[in-house]
């Protein structure tokens, strides 16, 4: 059966971006070659990551959507998006594998006419450059002139109530001005504005800057938290005052290190590396070294060892309310401790079963009873189901990485 649109990639935004498009009434297929993970949402359960709920996969299924591993499917289809991960190499640049395979994929199966559009943060050049390589050959046709092609980046905030797809300006960088139209004629129909980028090397630039403005303010706000910690000044007060003034500041927290799906620029395969996003990913990737050893240090202050201490772990997700675990800092900080001699266990609302090093951590079932027994409990993640204020009475030692709980309830970051 024809439909108007195919998600090429089923991961954490591939499912949103069809779910969008379902809920806009668009006829859509969603391809992946992962057999299980089709199976998963073709039986209506929900991914690990936690990106969308039972109830949503449901809603899904029941306004047509139709997970399938038949590439068949691609060369019956108005519009093709391209979702694939692309999670940073050994060499820290970005593994394009799943993007190759999907072009491939659909090159074999592209017919004119048809609209194809890359979601996945990749270098700039990629589109009018590998991916348009690949259709052509593959397919025989021209871009720009037998099909249109797009880069538009992914902008998704995962968990979010208040900044859905609709309500997100999408970015749209076409190889002709042709293409850029037919791109955003597609996104005016899930999104409320639409921007036109002078091209695709633009409109993947923008994610670039987008993903490396949060890792250079995280860097310097990580920065402030050890230097205010040496000096005894309350960060969390000054970033209190500070997000008063009107312009020239946006608050940035503190916390134990950066997870998530977005990297900074140099492992992105920039032409030239950004001295300034080097700096600030060495300051991130520091931190969970700098919560171990506030750690060790609290303890020792209240006259323990780390070796044979026992430790809660709270939220090890990257993001709050999320059970997804990309780049987690909670598992590098996990790692440390028990190489410390410490008994890590854990707790979170939304992770049934943690494995460090191929070994499962042991998750506590009673919150309180937990924090209690626990020689430190550590606020990695501030989930929503988290009383802190109890949490903080209970506890026999409390720190706070995450600035959460009331003034002078806990030792904070």
């Amino acid at each position: 059966m024809p439909a108007d649109l195919a998600v090429i990639g089923l991961g954490h935004h591939g499912l949103p971006l069809a779910q969008a498009a379902i809920a806009a009434g668009i006829d859509t297929i969603g391809f992946d070659t992962d057999p299980r993970a089709v199976a998963e949402l073709a039986a209506g359960r929900p991914p690990v990551d936690g990106s969308l709920t039972a109830s949503e996969i449901r809603r899904m299924l029941s306004g047509g959507f139709r997970p399938t591993t038949q590439s068949a499917e691609l060369g019956r289809v108005r519009t093709a998006v391209i979702c694939a991960p692309t999670p940073p190499g050994a060499d820290h640049a970005l593994d394009l594998t799943a993007v190759t395979d999907a072009a491939r994929a659909l090159a074999a199966r592209l017919r004119p006419h048809t609209t194809v559009l890359l979601e996945s943060p990749v270098p700039p050049g990629t589109t009018e450059g590998v991916l348009r390589d690949l259709l052509e050959t593959g397919s025989g046709l021209r871009a720009g002139r037998d099909f249109h092609l797009a880069y538009s980046p992914d902008r998704l905030d995962p968990g979010s109530r208040t900044r859905g797809y609709t309500g997100t300006p999408k970015v749209i960088g076409g190889l002709t001005p042709a293409c850029t139209e037919s791109a955003a004629a597609f996104y005016g129909r899930l999104t409320d504005k639409v921007v036109r980028a002078r091209g695709p090397r633009e409109a993947e630039t923008v994610k670039l800057l987008e993903t490396n403005f949060r890792h250079v303010n995280i860097a310097l706000v990580n920065e402030m938290a050890v230097l205010c910690h040496e000096i005894g000044v309350d960060l969390w007060d000054v970033i209190r005052c500070a997000e008063t003034k009107p312009f020239g500041f946006q608050a940035f927290r503190p916390g134990p290190g950066v997870g998530g799906h977005g990297v900074p620029v140099d492992a992105l395969g920039a032409h030239r590396p950004l001295r300034m996003v080097e700096l600030a990913s060495q300051v991130n990737e520091r931190m969970p070294q700098y919560v171990v050893q506030r750690c060790t240090t609290l303890l020792n202050e209240h006259g323990k060892s780390a070796r044979g201490a026992r430790i809660l772990l709270l939220g090890v997700t990257y993001k709050p309310d999320l059970a997804d675990r990309q780049a987690t800092p909670a598992t590098e900080i996990a790692r440390r401790l028990t190489d410390l001699g410490a008994a890590v266990s854990f707790h979170d609302p939304h992770v049934l079963d943690w494995r460090v090093r191929e070994l499962p951590v042991p998750r506590a079932d009673s919150l309180y009873e937990a924090a209690a027994d626990a020689d430190l409990t550590v606020l990695l993640q501030h989930h929503r189901t988290y009383d802190l204020q109890g949490l903080a009475v209970k506890a026999q030692l409390l720190l706070d990485t995450r600035g959460a709980t009331p003034a002078g309830a806990a030792h904070r970051l």
